[in-house]
């Protein structure tokens, strides 16, 4: 209890003098598409009835990488989201183009028939 007691006031502050920056907004817009990736996930899972990874979960996942490794680079220059960001990239880029090149269903992700 301590610890938050100490560091509440500047939290506070911080809250109170926020600034929305170019940079944020490009921060924020990563976060919420590799958010969202989950969303989709589980809307498709569950219509599907069986865990499934559409093709938007992986567009999302490589934009939203891409948006937060720029921020963490260019607008704050922050090496743990550097770190945290730069393997999930190529991951997502991998998997997209794997999933592009089987010429998969592109909503439930299995193989084209016919």
């Amino acid at each position: 209890m301590d610890f938050f007691s100490a560091h509440f006031p500047s939290i506070v502050h911080a809250l109170q003098h926020f600034q929305l920056t170019p940079w944020k907004i490009v921060g924020y817009t990563g976060t919420l598409m590799f958010t969202s990736r989950w969303f989709v996930q589980l809307y498709y899972t569950r219509k599907y009835k069986r865990v499934v990874m559409p093709l938007a979960f992986w567009w999302l996942s490589v934009m939203g990488s891409v948006l937060l490794l720029a921020y963490f680079i260019v607008g704050k220059n922050d090496s743990v989201g550097i770190l945290s960001n730069f393997f999930p990239v190529f991951v997502s880029i991998y998997n997209l183009y794997v999933h592009l090149r089987h010429r998969k269903n592109p909503v439930a992700g299995d193989a084209a028939t016919g």
